[in-house]
């Protein structure tokens, strides 16, 4: 059997900034990916915002490491050259009752620390983005998007840069606790590591559920939120990211564009119980018509199928609102393993501040008494 200091399971963005996090420390770091190449799961499939921390309870993980974590992104991309644009967003209202709503997304912001909102009236709204129709908009200056991919790239370089490896086409299959260390293995490999951390997206629980000596008890519900995006032909009708009021399970179809200025439209909610990312064409009279409330000028013809994301939701219905879970020893009592489930946006965003989190709860743990 192989020997490891630390293991991290999975190789999308957090899985990444995690094992980045941990090389940098000086550990020796082997990631476990079940692709053939890193981020092919949910963090190639998001709209690549770098969310502000606006919608989160106050306190809960996702508003701590969301403010915290956007920060850090933005820095991290400026130094490491990767694509970020701080764009903006506008939450829209569509009448007087939804500008209350607003009133209410901007005392939850400031609730988790954020203070740069800004409550505009139609009239201000129009002056910024003319084809943009509403009773009012709150305004969210440190919304940004991201190179995604780009991001992936660069700590995927940090990690190796500093001795971290990917195994690639490794798929965790079994794994027990023993020994006071933790092993887990693939069809071709056996590992027994000091530290493994399960950051596996929609396959985290299916990887907690092979470790012996882990209780069942303690692994998260999972639930498939799969997200529909469809592509705007043509100019971008808008200079910012633009939001309706949130609905149950996700922020509502929204517009959001990439670096190049292409514009798309999503995600949708649809709960499925097979994972599958075929867009049906037939979506775009439900897209056309939510558009629409918000971009009078929309034109069917103008709307192509995109792809689609699935979200790792721990509760349905709704679910946006349960908080990411990471659980170290302290929570389920293994030592030297640390599970985090249902990390759907803001993940991307969260990914360094996420990756600090875990490192401090592995040096409490492993200099607790």
């Amino acid at each position: 059997m192989e020997q490891a200091d630390v293991v991290v399971i999975g190789a999308g963005v957090v899985g990444l900034a995690i094992a980045r996090q941990f090389a940098l420390a000086g550990r020796d770091v082997v990631v476990l990916e079940s692709e053939a190449v890193i981020g092919s799961g949910v963090s190639s499939r998001s709209s690549e915002v770098v969310h502000a921390g606006l919608y989160y309870s106050q306190g809960s993980l996702k508003a701590r490491l969301c403010v915290a974590g956007k920060v850090l992104l933005r820095d991290y991309c400026l130094e490491h050259g990767v694509g970020y644009r701080q764009c903006g967003k506008l939450i829209v209202a569509e009448n007087a009752a939804q500008m209350k709503l607003l009133a209410g997304i901007k005392t939850q912001s400031e609730l988790n620390g954020v203070f740069d909102m800004e409550v505009l009236s139609a009239a201000q709204v129009h002056a910024l983005e003319p084809e943009l129709a509403c009773a009012g908009a709150l305004l969210s200056p440190s919304t940004g998007i991201v190179d995604a991919h780009g991001l992936m790239l660069a700590l995927q370089g940090d990690l190796e840069a500093h001795g971290g490896v990917i195994a690639f086409h490794a798929a965790v299959t079994h794994g027990r606790v023993g020994n006071g260390k933790i092993m887990v293995g693939t069809a071709d490999l056996e590992l027994e590591a000091n530290l493994v951390i399960n950051s596996a997206g929609l396959g985290a629980q299916g990887v907690a559920q092979t470790i012996l000596g882990l209780d069942q008890k303690f692994v998260a519900p999972l639930h498939l939120a799969k997200g529909n995006y469809f592509a705007l032909s043509g100019r971008s009708p808008f200079d910012r990211l633009v939001y309706p009021i949130p609905e149950p399970g996700g922020l509502g179809v929204h517009f959001t564009l990439d670096l190049a200025g292409i514009g798309r439209f999503g995600p949708d909610v649809e709960w499925i119980d097979t994972p599958h990312y075929d867009v049906d064409p037939k979506l775009v009279d439900k897209f056309h018509e939510r558009i629409a409330r918000y971009w009078p000028g929309v034109r069917k013809e103008r709307l192509h199928p995109a792809y689609a994301g699935i979200r790792p939701k721990i509760e349905r219905p709704g679910g946006s609102g349960t908080d990411f879970i990471i659980q170290g020893p302290a929570q389920h009592g293994v030592a030297g393993l640390i599970n985090l489930f249902g990390i759907e946006s803001p993940g991307l965003t969260s990914c360094l501040a996420i990756a600090q989190y875990v490192a401090a709860i592995s040096a409490a743990a492993r200099w607790s008494p």
